[in-house]
């Protein structure tokens, strides 16, 4: 698989089917960029399993105000549609693999 981007105007069609990471992250923001190629990882590990999408928060500011993002990045599982779980911050890979796979 490969890392997704999504817009306002794609997510609920992107999160809709099967377990979705989201990464809510903006180009200026130092652990957004840090958690990049742990993500790129990720995809590479477990991209059939769990499809990893990024939202930037500055050009899509309808959907991180949906989802109450206040710091970035913020990851939200999703599973067919529905929000799981959260966490704020940049966590090392193991970390976030256990927590996409949940």
């Amino acid at each position: 698989m490969a890392i997704v981007y999504g817009t306002d105007a794609n997510f609920k069609e992107t999160v809709q089917n099967g377990t979705v990471l989201v990464d809510f992250w903006a180009p200026w923001c130092g652990p957004c960029k840090m958690l990049a190629p742990v993500l790129e990882e990720l995809d590479a590990e477990i991209g059939g399993q769990v499809k990893i999408v990024k939202v930037d928060v500055d050009e899509n500011p309808e959907t991180a105000a949906q989802f109450g993002v206040m710091s970035i990045p913020t990851l939200i599982l999703f599973k067919d549609g529905a929000k799981v779980d959260q966490v704020v911050g940049f966590k090392p890979k193991d970390e976030l693999k256990k927590f996409a796979l949940q």
